[in-house]
């Protein structure tokens, strides 16, 4: 399929005010997911001007505490663990049978991947009935984005079992943090029908025009660094994909209840920090 083609013209309609379509479109997605609006803060189809509107939804205050203990990490996003676990020799688990290379997830250079290597990963997927704002799971400072072109492949579990370097394939954007721990990277991957993944700082992020990678730098320190406290949002998906989060050595365990499987909420532990570099 024209996976590219299909997903934009699929985000025109959801950016799209179709007034009584985009309302019957929302409550066939609600009836159909089983979506629980209640949390929402606007709790009604009619109540949202486009489809992509609805779909990132924002929440009703307080119905995702964030866990305020300084030494750990809260779920970055609602969803379901897909892997996680070490990097080894510079490869992260997609599936069984299934690996992928951490550099060329980074976006293909080295010296990105370097302070990662030997270090944990964690892959997180949304699926359609989530939330699907994404929020930082520590305080830190931005130092790099950088936006990879690729396929946009589904990222389903049924996906990620059968198409070999899946998420190291797929459109994303790759934004490296600075914590007061150590590097932490957060991958959002895109996938099919994704019509676009968006950040607080640059906004909505499409593929450029040219082929090729791009990238931008930030400030450490300043009047125009960009930083986030524990929970702050960070970015969405427009329609659902996956988060891909990696750490420096010695850096993190990640809670030892969770598992392939384990469904997340946002706000709730993730990860206790074991080293302040």
């Amino acid at each position: 399929m024209p996976k590219h083609i299909i997903s934009r013209l699929a985000g025109k309609f959801a950016d799209a005010e179709c007034g009584s379509l985009t309302t019957k479109a929302i409550k066939a997605f609600i009836k159909n997911y089983d979506i629980n609006m209640s949390e929402a803060k606007l709790k009604n189809a009619e109540d949202f001007k486009t489809f992509n509107d609805f779909f990132t939804r924002e929440l009703e205050d307080g119905a995702r505490p964030i866990d305020s203990d300084e030494n750990t990490l809260c779920y970055p996003v609602d969803g379901a663990i897909s892997q996680q676990g070490d990097i080894e020799d510079g490869r992260l688990i997609q599936a069984k049978g299934f690996d992928y290379s951490l550099e060329t997830l980074l976006g293909g250079l080295y010296n990105t991947a370097k302070p990662f290597q030997g270090g944990k990963f964690s892959c997180i997927y949304l699926a359609p009935k989530d939330y699907h704002r994404i929020h930082m799971p520590m305080a830190a400072t931005l130092r790099e984005m950088i936006f990879v072109p690729g396929d946009l492949f589904s990222v389903n579990p049924l996906t990620a079992n059968n198409v070999p370097n899946l998420f190291s394939r797929n459109e994303r954007v790759v934004a490296i943090f600075d914590t007061k721990a150590g590097p932490m990277a957060m991958v959002l991957v895109g996938a099919t029908i994704v019509a676009s993944i968006e950040t607080t700082w640059a906004g909505t992020i499409t593929s450029p025009r040219k082929k090729g990678i791009f990238r931008e730098s930030y400030p450490a320190e300043g009047a125009d660094a960009i930083t986030f406290e524990k929970g702050d949002e960070m970015g969405r998906f427009k329609l659902g994909s996956t988060v891909v989060s990696t750490f420096a050595p010695n850096m993190v365990e990640f809670n030892t209840n969770a598992e392939p499987g384990t469904v997340t909420r946002l706000g709730e532990h993730y990860a206790d920090l074991v080293s302040e570099n």
